[in-house]
């Protein structure tokens, strides 16, 4: 009898289709579709009160008769794929205002306890139609595409999900940025100070490793997390630094990772080389950033008036295993929290002469800034080489030679990793270094 009441209090607001009658009882049976549960409630409430049997014309004051162009919705869908690679798609909707207010009015006034809303129809009807023309399956957590139907406009919007793969990057050459940094003059917009190229630096390795990406995939864009950054004047050599590259807008999926590595290393000229891993997901990127890793370096030091091996060889014994007071340097404190860092050196040793100075490898905590660890920077970083030694050091190169990922060994013999938590944010406008600060934040 409630139900009878209910039905027969809705349909005194005027004319409603079958799909909008059923979607106010939608949870209320299964085995159902809201237009046969609508269907079924109209007629029940016509053998209830002797009433003849009338079909549903058109007109339905809430829907806006919008259940009528399932069919040419699931069209639009199509064509909307049609030359985008997926496997699995889900359907989404943006329902007028003026329907939602009408739908929600019902509810209210009646105090309907199991309803269902029409985007949630309209996104399976239309699901259903689009599988049974194209084949493919509609997947509610990671689908491969994602099709808003704007009911209003008539029209539909395609969501393509992101593709990541990972693996390891190494850099060869100095002088490039990890990632694409804008000039902070123009924001990324071009003018004479950067040539009209809008960047800082003519190419990084991002766009390096992004170019053949973006090709393989038919991509509007690819995106690199990685595991912290070197210096832009530091090598990443080695086994390379770990990454992950986010393919922004694929229209294709299906790609050989093993070609593509070919391309990329082709296409690089040796500049930047990688090693392709495997097929990943957007959690790997918050792993990634979140897993901290000590680095390996081996530097070149000058010390003015030259030093003994002896002299050096007990500074650095001194250093080995302590706990290195730094103040944000110099270099990037002008984007950077002024503030002092602690971080541990794991292991420093002298290798033998470099040039007019010694080669020295240096195994640090994240976010150790090693050339400060050498200088001193004025005080900032203590204890430090030069203030041992009582007299001015510098870096004069510097390469970072091993980045170890979380579960390689043991945090005693193989450094398990560290997260570097200086990363800069160069991708973003108008990030980009003061006049003759040519460092990134890792060291």
């Amino acid at each position: 009898m409630e139900i009878a009441e209910q039905v027969e209090k809705i349909l005194a607001y005027g004319r409603i289709c079958d799909h909008c009658l059923g979607r106010f009882f939608g949870k209320r049976s299964h085995g159902l579709s809201n237009a046969e549960r609508g269907r079924a409630l109209r007629i029940a409430r016509e053998i209830a009160l002797h009433l003849p049997h009338e079909e549903v014309e058109e007109g339905c004051w809430i829907c806006q008769d919008l259940f009528r162009g399932v069919e040419s919705q699931a069209d639009r869908v199509v064509r909307a794929l049609e030359y985008i690679e997926h496997r699995t798609f889900l359907i989404g909707t943006r329902v007028p205002p003026l329907v939602a207010e009408s739908e929600e009015m019902v509810w209210s006034d009646l105090g309907l306890t199991g309803p269902e809303p029409l985007k949630s129809e309209m996104n399976r009807e239309v699901g259903k139609a689009v599988s049974a023309r194209t084949g493919k399956e509609v997947e509610f957590t990671h689908p491969d595409v994602v099709v808003i139907l704007d009911l209003a406009r008539r029209d539909v919007e395609v969501e393509v999900t992101p593709v990541f793969f990972s693996g390891r990057y190494t850099k060869k050459e100095r002088g490039i940025p990890q990632t694409r940094w804008y000039c902070r003059v123009c924001r990324g917009k071009g003018c004479e100070r950067c040539h009209g190229t809008g960047k800082m630096y003519q190419t990084s390795v991002e766009e390096l490793i992004a170019g053949p990406v973006v090709a393989a995939f038919s991509a509007a864009d690819a995106i690199l997390h990685a595991s912290g950054r070197e210096d832009i004047d530091a090598r990443m050599l080695g086994t390379g630094r770990p990454f992950v590259m986010e393919v922004v807008g694929p229209r294709r999926r299906s790609v050989d990772l093993a070609r593509l590595e070919e391309e990329i290393n082709r296409a690089a000229g040796g500049r930047v080389g990688v090693t392709l891993t495997s097929w990943t997901g957007r959690h790997r990127v918050e792993t990634l950033k979140s897993d901290k890793a000590y680095k390996t370096y081996r530097i070149a030091v000058e010390v003015d008036g030259g030093v003994r091996p002896d002299e050096l060889q007990s500074a650095l014994d001194r250093l080995r295993g302590a706990v290195i007071h730094q103040r944000t340097p110099q270099r990037v404190v002008h984007r950077r929290a002024d503030r002092i860092r602690d971080r541990r050196v794991i292991d420093i040793e002298m290798l033998g002469p470099a040039g007019d100075g010694v080669s020295i490898e240096v195994i640090g905590e994240a976010g150790l800034y090693v050339k400060e660890l050498v200088s001193g920077d004025g005080g900032r970083t203590e204890p430090s080489l030069a203030g041992i030694l009582g007299r001015p050091a510098r870096v004069t190169s510097l390469d970072v030679v091993k980045v170890e990922e979380r579960g390689e060994g043991d945090a005693t013999s193989s450094r398990t990793t560290e997260e570097d938590t200086q990363q800069a944010e160069e991708r973003t406008p108008p990030a980009g270094p003061a006049p003759g600060d040519h460092g990134d934040p890792e060291v």
